[in-house]
């Protein structure tokens, strides 16, 4: 495993953030292909053993349990100071008022809600999951600033949102000394490009580390175009991300991943850990062998041409995932 600055911070991550919104109560929250706590643990402590130190949930993952099975097999399995952990506030927890979204009672609510889930005092990243335009971002900027000074968040990170709604917020808690968000975790992989075009410059430019969310598209760069499986039959909102198109990008890592041997979860986690922008991609791990070869694709290096033929045969896309 290699480890690297989450942008222009001091704080070390391993290149590879494990994704654990597969980890909950299956009949809990709108995820019924989740693991079970059972199943989960052994994951959890492989990515640890393979020296993954980062980890990634939500608040909203399974109605808040995959907050509670990450905590318990972190607390078993590593010490708290090794590790770094993320999680989010934006989605609905309950119905009613001030049930989700950004406001200063929502995220001050939300945050002792995820600390005792994860039987932790602090997370040590705190990412808002998608911009609110019901709330005026100077409330939600200065209650995060708050955050991090009472000592229950170390940084902050933000999600999928437009180049113009990220600078604005960043302006804004420069404008007024309050803490800036240090990551974005936007959707960004071989089949959806399009964050190339303003976020990812955006980034690069204003030192913030960058964490995509669904490196593989959803399972679609890992196998044949037309495979289904049980979570991709029930996932409406991965069905609405990809497009026919896609399919001569799924063919060109197919190729490359059968002349060098490895499985094609190699090749597309490589092209992404091959980006300047990248910090670490989130990956989401059902079996053992998604963790092996996202560690793998981690020493993985790709030639120039390799490179190319992988991304010839984009086209377009629609904005999507914000």
């Amino acid at each position: 495993m290699e480890y690297v600055k989450l942008g222009s911070t001091g704080l070390d991550v391993s290149r590879i953030c494990l994704g654990c919104m597969t980890y909950g109560v299956p009949d809990r929250g709108t995820h019924e292909w989740t693991l079970d706590e059972e199943a989960s643990r052994p994951l959890i402590r492989q990515a640890l053993e393979a020296g993954i130190t980062f980890f990634d949930t939500a608040n909203v993952y399974s109605d808040g349990t995959s907050e509670e099975i990450v905590g318990r097999a972190l607390a078993d399995f590593a010490r708290r100071d090794d590790i770094v952990l993320a999680t989010k506030v934006h989605g609905r927890m309950r119905p009613g008022p001030n049930g989700g979204g950004l406001s200063r009672k929502a995220i001050m609510t939300e945050i002792d809600h995820s600390l005792r889930r994860l039987g932790t005092d602090y997370v040590d990243l705190y990412q808002i999951h998608r911009w609110d335009p019901h709330t005026p971002v100077e409330e939600t900027m200065e209650a995060l600033h708050d955050l991090v000074k009472a000592g229950k968040v170390r940084y902050i990170g933000a999600s999928s949102m437009y180049a113009w709604q990220f600078s604005k917020a960043q302006y804004t808690a420069e404008r007024h000394g309050w803490t800036r968000f240090v990551s974005m975790q936007n959707h960004y992989n071989l089949l959806y490009r399009e964050e190339e075009r303003e976020m990812l410059p955006l980034c690069a430019d204003q030192g913030v580390g960058v964490l995509p969310w669904s490196p593989l598209a959803r399972g679609r760069l890992t196998r044949d175009w037309d495979t289904t499986t049980e979570r991709s039959a029930t996932d409406n909102f991965g069905s609405t991300l990809y497009q026919e198109g896609d399919r001569a990008v799924v063919e060109a890592v197919t190729r490359i991943a059968g002349d060098r041997g490895v499985p094609r979860a190699q090749v597309a986690l490589a092209w992404l850990l091959h980006q300047d922008t990248v910090t670490a991609p989130i990956i989401g791990a059902s079996r053992p062998g998604h963790i092996e070869d996202a560690v793998a694709a981690v020493g993985l290096r790709l030639s120039d041409k390799e490179i190319e033929e992988l991304q010839r045969p984009y086209a377009p896309h629609p904005i999507a995932g914000h």
